[in-house]
This record gives structure tokens, C-alpha cells and sequence, in this order.
């Protein structure tokens, strides 16, 4: 049976108190490389039980990550290549509660375990609690591959993955070295401002999602900030800083940055949210100050959440369910040993507008919003 786990302790039950004292002092697997004389990757190899890897050398690895308290499983150690049972995947996703990370994980995980596989599901849901992670890195030994969610790596990070020899793939972001999935963010928010620019609409306002912590921010927000800043570009518009303002992720924060940007000078004709809770709590906020939408102010917002239907939202539409699906097949095959191309593959989802009732042309004439520019 495949079994899913939220790994939340490091260290295994059975492992003396002096040893996990001792591996929360620091041992990683260059250690437990430089203890045996092998490099990084023939000991995470002989960790993970591949059967290229000389008995001897397997043996020496073995009794060097027991001796440092390193990555201690009973899987780990439990003798002859293959006779650990099902292959485990580790998915590491920074929030389990957002729609998007939890709907891309579910679709990889059901993937996974409909193909005899087991996850370990990693929450890293700050800096502090990546960096701790990456510092103590429990996946050397424990698991065959891993997913990694839009996680926000720094080099340090990626370095530490590497050393794993892992097979991995990125769904979201693109981390270098490895396989990815996702859409285009540039793309995907240009077609949201050239929708509305088709419209008519010239003082087209965005909302971005403010990080809790600056050391946790993710490339889904710089590619469309980028992309909504050259489709304005390319209309002739330039960049009005005026017109942009941050709001802490969810509907609330939405609400809290569209009032922000009701007290500025000029009112835009059009706002659009990085993603849908944002742009959902900018309807709100827009009606609860007596403001029409779209009459007054269209709303568009970027990944067609369920919500957005009901709430009769314009939005930029992306299959996250089918991401998730290809990001764990895409690991499947490199588990089965299928040569990887020579250029890690980046395979990019399509993208598409999704017309509702949130937005419609402006009621004031293109030249009577130049005056309210200028």
C-alpha cells in the first residue's frame, strides 16, 4: 500500500539521544562523503541503494553516515539494493493551504501513489523553516526523487540539492539543472492587461501579492509584474508606479490593497490581481465602497480558481491539476532510469482569458483618461 506523510520530525524514532545530538550539530552528506573517501554522489548512491555502487564502497558509506548520525532511516540501511519496498518521492511545497500549492500537490501526489509509489510531504512554510530544512537536508537515504512546489531556493539551497543526485523535478518555477512545469507568468499576464487595453481601458491598475518574509518571494510575481509592465510598454503607456500596490497574500489582503489604491489621486478604470484571491478581494473592497463593477472599475484575475466562477470573475486561466499530473509522470520515467535530454526540459502550460462579468469597457472616453493621466 502507498502512504502519504507529513515529514514535520527530522530525526527517526530508535536513534539514540546522543546521536540525534549529534546530528542536529551539523553532519551532512559531504561529511558523510569525506568520511568514506567517495564523492557526494557515489554516497548518496550507496544511501539511496543503486545497485552501480560497489558493495565495499556501499558498506563504507553506510557505516559513515551511521557513525556521523546522518540522515538515519531503517530504510537507509536495510542491506541489499531493492529490498527497500516501494520507491519514495519527497514533495517540498512552501503552503499547503493555498489553492494553488494544494491543488498542484494533490494532483502529484495521486499521480504518485496510483503508481506504487510512497510521499513524504515536506511544509516549509517560512525562510526559517526552509533554511532548517536545507541545513539538516533529511531526504539523503529517506527518498528516490523529489517534487519541488514554486519553492523559493537560494544557491545555497540548489547546491544542497544537487549533492543529493536525486532525480527532481520543479513544478511553478524553474530551478537550473532539472526538469520543470509550468505556465509562462510574463505571457500569462500580458494577456490580462492586453485584454483589457482591447477594451479601451488606459489606467490599468495591479495588486501583487506581498511576501511575508522578503527572503521568501517567488518567481511566479517577478514574470508577471514583468509582463504587465511591457504590455504597457508596448501600448505606449510607460509604467505609472501610482498604479501598482502590494497586499498580503489572500482576499483580504486584496481588499486591504484596492482601498489602499481608492485613496490615491487618480482612480483607475481597471485593476488586475497578480492572482484571483487578490482580485476577488479588490471586488470587494471596490463595492463595498459603492463603486460598480465593471461600470465603475473592471477586475481581472490570473488562475481561475473555483471562487472565481461565483464571483463572476475575469481571470487568465491555468491547468494546475494537469501540471502536477506531468511534473509526477516526468519523475516516474526519470525513477525508471529514462535517460534525461541533454537540456533539461521546461515544459510550458498553455494559458487562456476567460470572459465573465468583471470587466467591460471604461465609461470615460481614451482621451478623457489622458487628462486624468497627465
Amino acid at each position: 500500500m502507498t502512504d502519504v506523510r507529513v515529514a514535520t520530525v527530522i530525526d527517526d524514532p530508535g536513534i539514540d539521544e546522543g546521536a540525534r545530538r549529534r546530528s542536529r550539530r551539523g553532519a551532512n552528506l559531504a561529511d558523510v562523503a569525506l568520511r568514506a573517501g567517495v564523492s557526494v554522489a557515489t554516497a548518496s548512491r550507496s544511501l539511496r541503494g543503486v545497485a552501480k555502487v560497489a558493495p565495499g564502497t556501499r558498506e563504507r558509506v553506510l557505516d559513515a553516515a551511521q557513525e556521523l548520525s546522518y540522515g538515519v532511516s531503517p530504510r537507509a540501511f536495510d542491506g541489499q539494493p531493492g529490498a527497500r519496498g516501494p520507491r519514495t518521492v519527497a514533495v517540498i511545497v512552501p503552503f499547503i493551504t493555498r489553492w494553488y500549492f494544494a491543488t498542484a500537490t494533490a494532483a502529484a501526489v495521486d499521480h504518485l501513489r496510483a503508481n506504487g509509489v510512497d510521499v513524504l510531504l515536506y511544509h516549509l512554510g517560512t525562510a526559517d523553516v526552509r533554511d532548517h530544512f536545507f541545513d539538516k537536508m533529511p531526504l539523503a537515504g529517506r527518498v528516490d526523487g523529489i517534487v519541488s512546489l514554486s519553492m523559493p531556493l537560494r544557491e545555497r539551497h540548489t547546491l544542497l540539492l544537487r549533492a543529493l543526485g536525486l532525480p527532481l523535478v520543479s513544478i511553478g518555477s524553474q530551478i537550473e539543472g532539472w526538469p520543470s512545469v509550468g505556465i509562462d507568468d510574463v505571457t500569462t499576464a500580458r494577456l490580462a492587461v492586453n485584454h483589457l487595453l482591447n477594451q479601451g481601458h488606459r489606467r490599468i491598475g495591479l495588486i501583487t501579492g506581498r511576501p511575508d518574509d522578503a527572503r521568501f518571494d517567488f518567481a511566479s510575481s517577478v514574470g508577471r509584474r514583468l509582463g504587465y509592465e511591457e504590455a504597457l510598454d508596448q501600448a505606449g503607456l510607460g509604467f505609472d508606479p501610482r498604479l501598482v500596490v502590494e497586499g498580503p497574500h489572500g482576499i483580504e489582503g486584496g481588499a486591504v490593497a484596492m482601498t489602499e489604491l481608492l485613496s490615491r489621486p487618480a482612480l483607475p478604470t481597471a485593476v488586475i490581481g497578480e492572482f484571483d484571491e487578490l482580485a476577488i478581494g479588490a471586488l470587494w473592497a471596490l463595492r463595498k465602497a459603492g463603486l460598480s463593477v465593471p461600470g465603475d472599475v473592471s477586475v481581472v484575475g490570473i488562475d481561475d480558481i473555483e471562487m472565481a466562477t461565483f464571483v463572476d470573475l475575469t481571470t487568465v486561466a491555468q491547468d494546475v491539476v494537469a501540471q502536477g499530473r506531468e511534473a509526477a509522470r516526468l519523475l516516474l520515467r526519470l525513477l525508471e532510469g529514462d535517460e534525461a535530454p541533454n537540456e533539461p526540459q521546461h515544459l510550458i502550460h498553455p494559458t487562456r482569458l476567460v470572459l465573465r462579468g468583471s470587466t467591460a469597457p471604461p465609461r470615460v472616453s481614451v482621451s478623457a483618461e489622458a487628462e486624468v493621466i497627465r
